[in-house]
């Protein structure tokens, strides 16, 4: 029986619930919104199968083995905008469906709740494409997955990597049909904290609907300021990391969950065909690729990630790098989040405080963050904000 005592042994990736045959398991929501196991202890059966196929229990080993590395653009425009960075897993995903497949990954529903689901035309990409800094509701992602792998459909299966991990272990066998691509990551902001922030922004654009939220927009400043973008019948939102309240308490480590800080997934050597994160300086690799529009760094883990790299290159503005040099000082691929001393006194006011006064509590918008918020603005234009941004990086 799956039984969680410190909640940072859990990652919430499902694979307990989707492989218990009595269907006692769910995955329910704690008091901070993130999603964990609940057994029905009068259904179980004690099989053992929950506590095997658990990722954080059963940690894959990290085995070396060659790699290959590329800096990649697509080279459709629309494609690209829409994306966060290069728009690589677009075209891998495209592949798959052009081969009568299916593929799974992260998307926004009609609240704009975030999450898993598949797509089985290439119209649907448009959902999974660019960040959703929220963690995702896999639901019965898993078991459908399986059901489409034993029918022999092509399958592209792309998340976090624990959430890779996760559905590798249920699966229990190497299909050859199966491609996944896992998204370096930072950690998973909690699903509670994001319905309250957007009860607030709408009560602050006096907005009745929200027509589309893009958590890295580059159409103002281009890739190296992106902002959250929020659109509503009312008007535009935007703001960068810098100034608005649910991005600060996402990489000020705030609103994260537990598992995030003590994470078990972070390593070069991953389960997954495809390693997918942002080139943030493309020009240290590839200078002719760099043109503030966004790259995506690929590390290919399999000779079937190699092999499906090969037949997409047409699609493709890249080129190859060494691996080595691709991950050097990529803290995200290998150190957990870091913790924040407010964390556990931000989740008890949530459900105490009135939207607007919770997020005001915590992220006022200060004299120091508009100073900040211009003096971006200002310097995005200028060839000097990359400089003190790759600054920045290196300290962090």
């Amino acid at each position: 029986m799956i039984k969680i005592i410190e909640k940072a042994d859990c990652c919430g990736c499902s694979a307990c619930e989707s492989v218990c045959p009595q269907a006692c398991i769910a995955m329910q929501p704690d008091e901070e919104g993130f999603l964990y196991p609940v057994t029905d202890v009068e259904k179980c059966v004690d099989c053992g199968l929950c506590n095997g196929v658990c990722p954080i229990i059963n940690a894959a080993g990290e085995v070396p083995r060659p790699q290959k590395a590329y800096i990649v653009n697509s080279k459709n425009a629309t494609v690209r905008a829409e994306s966060t960075s290069g728009g690589a897993f677009t075209p891998i995903a495209q592949y798959i469906i052009e081969n009568g497949g299916v593929v799974y990954g992260a998307a926004f529903d009609e609240c704009f709740n975030v999450i898993h689901t598949y797509a089985d035309s290439v119209e649907e990409l448009k959902k999974f494409r660019g960040s959703k800094y929220v963690q995702s509701d896999m639901g019965d992602c898993f078991r459908t997955a399986k059901a489409f792998l034993d029918n022999d459909r092509l399958v592209c299966f792309s998340g976090v990597p624990c959430q890779i991990e996760g559905l590798l272990r249920f699966l229990k066998k190497d299909y050859q049909n199966l491609i996944t691509a896992d998204v370096v990551c930072r950690a998973v902001p909690s699903p509670l904290a994001w319905r309250k922030y957007l009860i607030y922004r709408k009560e602050r654009l006096k907005a009745s609907e929200i027509k589309s939220i893009s958590f890295r927009d580059k159409s103002k400043y281009g890739y190296q300021f992106p902002m959250l973008h929020i659109s509503t019948d009312r008007k535009n939102y935007y703001r960068g990391i810098e100034s608005d309240p649910y991005t600060r308490s996402f990489f000020g480590g705030m609103a994260v969950r537990p598992s995030c800080y003590k994470c078990n997934f972070r390593k070069r050597y991953r389960v997954s065909d495809f390693t997918l994160w942002d080139c943030f300086f493309p020009e240290y690799f590839a200078p002719e690729l760099n043109d503030n529009r966004g790259s995506t760094n690929v590390l290919i883990h399999t000779e079937k990630g190699g092999e499906l790299f090969k037949a997409i290159t047409d699609s493709l503005s890249y080129k190859e790098a060494e691996p080595d040099k691709l991950v050097k000082d990529i803290k995200e691929m290998f150190k957990s989040s870091p913790s924040n001393a407010k964390r556990t006194q931000f989740f008890r006011d949530i459900h105490v405080m009135d939207e607007n006064d919770f997020w005001n509590k915590y992220f006022p918008n200060t004299v120091k963050s508009v100073i900040m918020r211009f003096a971006k603005s200002l310097l995005a234009k200028t060839p000097f904000y990359k400089l003190v941004k790759k600054s920045v990086t290196q300290r962090g």
